[in-house]
């Protein structure tokens, strides 16, 4: 089974978060919340605080088979300053592990040099922030090994492409209609 985790600072948007760990829960992929800010409960952008599942310090994350980062602000900034998620994600990068961005949060991939020279997307208004990037108009990219999408509004896309990634297209489309969701292409 695939194991994924996905890291939570306080001012991460909760949508782009929790739609992920939903769907992909639904689909039966194993994902944990990580908490970066050595407390269990996370305060989003809009003040929905959440429990997460786990420190990011009670890991070592020799099991991930991806890592992603949702967006918003502070919640982006912290993550990108977070030194243990750095050393995480370069190693990841390194290893041509996937990786997966939503929103505001593409630019901590391209802030470490790994857009350089492939197609991503990220929320309207930071495109310039994509150093190296093919910048492209998509709710949802996926080049090589790196998942990135434009923020709330393209959270399910962006869940389903995972689910499409780890299970196949017949499970991303089975959630997609089990959740009613008539956009998934």
């Amino acid at each position: 089974m695939a194991k994924v985790y996905i890291f939570l600072a306080d001012g991460f948007e909760e949508i782009e978060g929790l739609t992920v760990v939903d769907l992909l829960r639904r689909a039966g992929i194993e994902i944990s919340m990580v908490s970066i800010t050595g407390k269990r409960k996370v305060t989003g952008a809009h003040q929905i605080a959440v429990e997460a599942d786990l420190l990011f310090e009670d890991s070592d994350y020799g099991d991930a088979d991806l890592l992603v980062l949702p967006g918003g602000m502070p919640g982006t900034l912290h993550l990108m300053e977070h030194e243990g998620l750095d050393k995480l994600l370069r190693e990841f990068y390194s290893k041509k592990k996937p990786l997966a961005a939503i929103c505001a949060a593409p630019t901590i991939f391209s802030q470490k040099g790994f857009l350089n020279g492939i197609k991503a997307t990220c929320y309207s208004g930071m495109e310039d922030q994509l150093t190296g990037a093919n910048v492209v108009d998509l709710p949802v990219v996926t080049d090589r090994t790196i998942t990135t999408s434009k923020g709330l509004g393209t959270a399910i896309d962006f869940a389903l492409s995972i689910i499409k990634d780890i299970k196949g297209e017949t499970e991303a489309r089975s959630i997609a209609k089990q959740i009613l969701y008539k956009h998934y292409k």
